[in-house]
């Protein structure tokens, strides 16, 4: 089964994210910020997919990915899924090792179509 962390500061984003993704057939860890999602990828959990928001207190988005990536998660999808679409924040996100941006309001299908792309077999 695949697993997918969804790391947002907003409990309705990570509720609405989560019923998309447990429907499709997904086991879903949530963290409400990028340092509560570093403290659990360093206490073991590997996700095959990581969905994170970038603004977000303690620990942002961009430097969670950029610590993900030292932590374990060298080569899983990190996806950023923020209402920011300027083209430099984008640039950063790249940069730090995301895999890939979304804008918020994602539609399920979309969601879904984006994740199966970066996991074949989800």
């Amino acid at each position: 089964m695949t697993t997918v962390m969804i790391v947002d500061d907003s409990p309705t984003m990570l509720m609405s994210i989560k019923s998309v993704l447990t429907k499709a057939g997904m086991a879903v860890e949530t963290a409400k910020d990028g340092q509560e999602a570093l403290d659990r990828i360093k206490g073991g959990l590997k996700p095959n997919l990581v969905i994170s928001d970038v603004n977000m207190p303690r620990l942002d988005g961009i430097g969670f990915v950029r610590e993900a990536r030292k932590a374990g998660l060298r080569f899983t999808p990190i996806l950023m899924l923020t209402t920011e679409s300027e083209a430099t924040k984008r640039a950063e996100a790249k940069a730090a090792g995301a895999t890939g941006w979304l804008v918020k309001p994602v539609q399920p299908d979309a969601l879904l179509n984006v994740i199966r792309q970066v996991v074949p077999g989800a």
